[in-house]
């Protein structure tokens, strides 16, 4: 379903904590740093790669750990320049 929006050029927004959705998002905003009150804040922003090697992102600390270590990939690039 996500794909065929994709394909026919519709903006497709989620909020997701499957770490296997996020690697292959073409954009991550990272909120954060907890949820409800202390929450709300844009940690990181950027490629899944961004986000993984942002400091500050606890969401990036774990994708960074799955990524390298092998239990998540990138399945494509980004399908088209985010801004």
């Amino acid at each position: 379903m996500l794909q065929r929006l994709l394909d026919g050029g519709a903006t497709v927004i989620f909020i997701e904590h499957d770490l296997d959705m996020i690697a292959n998002a073409d954009h991550v905003i990272d909120l954060g740093p907890g949820g409800g009150v202390n929450g709300g804040r844009i940690i990181a922003t950027g490629t899944p790669e961004q986000v993984a090697d942002h400091p500050d992102s606890l969401t990036g600390r774990y994708l960074r750990e799955a990524l390298e270590g092998g239990r998540l990939r990138r399945h494509r690039g980004p399908t088209r320049p985010c801004s």
